[in-house]
């Protein structure tokens, strides 16, 4: 699940308050509350709540969202003169009719090349 990382501070401390009139003062969940809450308070009165909002996003994006294709190609040929032009980079990751590539080093003649590598989408069927 997705959760929005643009989420008002006021909002969630009201939400953490009403939360806390539950427990008694001094139980554990009164303490973890508290903290919870403190803790938000800090990353926004230190000005770094972007920085956390960022976390926070990051943290909760499943892995498979945030695998990038940075090029599409339609056969074997186009990928391989786009690599041979020096425009792909070791860690690229790229679509080759429909399947997923990673560039990576040749290990004794140097230079580049495709290592099969599912994309996500392959890998859901």
């Amino acid at each position: 699940m997705a959760y929005n990382s643009n989420f008002d501070v006021d909002t969630v401390m009201a939400v953490l308050g009403t939360i806390g009139e539950r427990f008694q003062d001094g139980t554990p969940e009164d303490e973890a509350l508290r903290i919870a809450a403190v803790a938000l308070l800090y990353v926004r009165d230190s000005a770094k709540l972007e920085d956390y909002r960022e976390y926070f996003r990051r943290f909760f994006t499943p892995a498979t969202e945030s695998v990038v294709v940075v090029q599409s190609f339609s056969t074997t040929e186009e990928a391989d003169a786009w690599l041979a032009q020096g425009l792909g980079h070791e860690g690229d990751l790229v679509r080759v009719a429909g399947k997923g590539f990673r560039v990576i080093p040749k290990r004794k003649e140097g230079g580049l090349m495709f290592l099969r590598t599912p994309l996500p989408e392959e890998m859901a069927t």
